[in-house]
C-alpha cells in the first residue's frame, strides 16, 4: 500500500464547500466494494454530521484549508459595497446565490450576504430570500469565527456591524 502525501492532518479545521467548516477527526482505511480506500473523516459539529472524503478525491471535491486572515478580510470587504442584485427573475438569482454558497468561496458567500441583507427601513424579504440569506450568513460566520478564533455570536455581530457601516 502506498502512503499518499496528505495536505491535512488530524485536528485541522477544513472547509467542505457544501457543508462549511468541519474538523478532521481522523484518517482511516475503509474497505468499500472490495477496494481499500484511505479517507479523511470530517466532523461538522453544527450539523452533527460526519463525512468521509477519499484522500484521492479531496482536492476535486473542494475540501480546503480554512481561509487565511488576508483572504477573510478581502471577503469581508465585499460586505461594505453596495448591493449588486440583478433585476432578473428571483428564481434565476436564487439559483446563482445557491451556487455561490455551495462554492464554499468566502468572497462569493459575502456577496450573497451583502446582496440579500435588509436594513430596518427596507422592504420585507420573501421566505426564500430569508432562507438563502441565513444560509449564506451562517456559512460566512462559521468560517470567520474559526479564522478569528472567536465564538459564532461575536462573529455574527461583527459581520452585521460591517453590513450596516
Amino acid at each position: 500500500m502506498t502512503v499518499e502525501k496528505s495536505p491535512f492532518t488530524t485536528g485541522d479545521l477544513v472547509v467542505y464547500p457544501t457543508h462549511g467548516v468541519g474538523k478532521i477527526v481522523g484518517i482511516e482505511a475503509q474497505e468499500i466494494a472490495g477496494h481499500t480506500l484511505n479517507v479523511f473523516v470530517v466532523h461538522f459539529d453544527k450539523d452533527r454530521m460526519t463525512l468521509r472524503v477519499p484522500l484521492a478525491k479531496a482536492k476535486v471535491s473542494g475540501l480546503r484549508k480554512l481561509s487565511s486572515r488576508k483572504e477573510m478580510d478581502a471577503a469581508l470587504l465585499k460586505l461594505r459595497g453596495r448591493s449588486r442584485a440583478k433585476r432578473t427573475m428571483w428564481s434565476r438569482r436564487a439559483q446563482e446565490y445557491q451556487a455561490k454558497i455551495a462554492s464554499g468561496d468566502p468572497g462569493s458567500i459575502a456577496e450573497v450576504v451583502r446582496d440579500l441583507y435588509r436594513n430596518t427601513g427596507q422592504p420585507e424579504q420573501s421566505y426564500s430570500e430569508r432562507q438563502i440569506y441565513q444560509a449564506a450568513l451562517d456559512r460566512l460566520v462559521r468560517e470567520f469565527a474559526a479564522v478569528e478564533r472567536i465564538d459564532e455570536m461575536t462573529a455574527t455581530r461583527r459581520v452585521e456591524q460591517m453590513l450596516t457601516a
